[in-house]
């Protein structure tokens, strides 16, 4: 079971997350919507496509776009359709 916590609080759990280039992706399913707020920022990879990223609130305090997520991915990249990763200090375990 891989869990996703920032500012002492759990945000995602699965035990289907998904390892891309280092980083887990948690299932959308898996996520605790309330902690995210969608932001402008977008970044792009060349085999996955376009990066939607996400504001973390947690407790009042906040960690801008600590998540991302590919929401029409390219084909090579299918399998984290719609699935988050995590940078800026949230800490992974599994």
């Amino acid at each position: 079971m891989a869990t996703a916590q920032w500012n002492d609080t759990v945000i995602a759990e699965s035990d289907e997350t998904v390892m891309v280039e280092g980083n887990h992706y948690f299932p959308p399913e898996s996520i605790s919507d309330e902690f995210f707020t969608q932001t402008e920022q977008q970044t792009v990879c060349p085999w996955k496509g376009t990066a939607s990223y996400y504001t973390l609130e947690v407790d009042g305090e906040k960690n801008r776009d600590a998540a991302w997520s590919y929401l029409e991915p390219k084909e090579a990249a299918e399998n984290i359709r719609g699935y988050y990763a995590f940078w800026k200090g949230v800490t992974i375990s599994d």
